[in-house]
């Protein structure tokens, strides 16, 4: 019989995604070799699944998520998809704020892993969702886990203790040079 060594549902697919080579330099730069991590193989699509599953995970450990807690957190993409993801794996209601201009095909994957969503003013951008997360929460801060993705530490841990990890495995430590772009520091 031959074993195979397949994650475990959908949570163990998150990471281990491949280092892409990216050649286009090589013909004026011989010498460079490029390389580009596709984040997006991950099960929500992009880099922010690695993120949402680490908060979400530090949440429990700390005992601050429970089954009767509501995950909630104001997003307008790709985090909120990823906590939808998530919190649909391990059995948690997820609400998410999200400006109310936000793309039709981000409301659509949110919705179909389950999660409520609530629409803040558009005018008023991320800043108006992040305040009314904060009045509900205040409203009743026993029926919400609140990750905060803008200031929760275990955001940009996701890739110091994973992505980072897995990009010296996968050069054989071979980087002189990283480039990564920045936006909630789960990015």
């Amino acid at each position: 019989m031959v074993r195979i060594s397949v994650p475990e549902g959908i949570i163990g697919q998150i990471g281990h995604t491949p280092l892409l080579r990216v050649r286009m330099f090589e013909r004026e730069f011989p010498r460079l070799e490029v390389y580009a991590k596709a984040e997006w193989f991950n099960p929500g699509g992009s880099v922010k699944d690695r993120p949402a599953l680490s908060m979400i995970e530090d949440g429990e450990r700390r005992g601050a998520l429970t089954k009767s807690r509501v995950i909630i957190d104001s997003t307008s993409g790709n985090t909120g998809i990823a906590y939808a993801l998530v919190g649909a794996a391990k059995g948690y209601r997820v609400k998410l704020v999200m400006p109310g201009n936000v793309s039709a095909e981000r409301k659509a994957l949110v919705k179909a892993f389950g999660a409520e969503i609530v629409y803040s003013d558009a005018g008023e951008g991320s800043d108006g969702a992040i305040r009314m997360v904060r009045e509900l929460v205040a409203q009743d801060p026993d029926t919400y886990f609140y990750p905060d993705q803008y200031s929760n530490p275990a955001n940009p841990r996701a890739h110091y203790e994973g992505t980072a990890v897995e990009i010296l495995e996968q050069t054989g430590g071979r980087i002189t040079h990283f480039i990564a772009g920045l936006g909630t520091t789960g990015t």
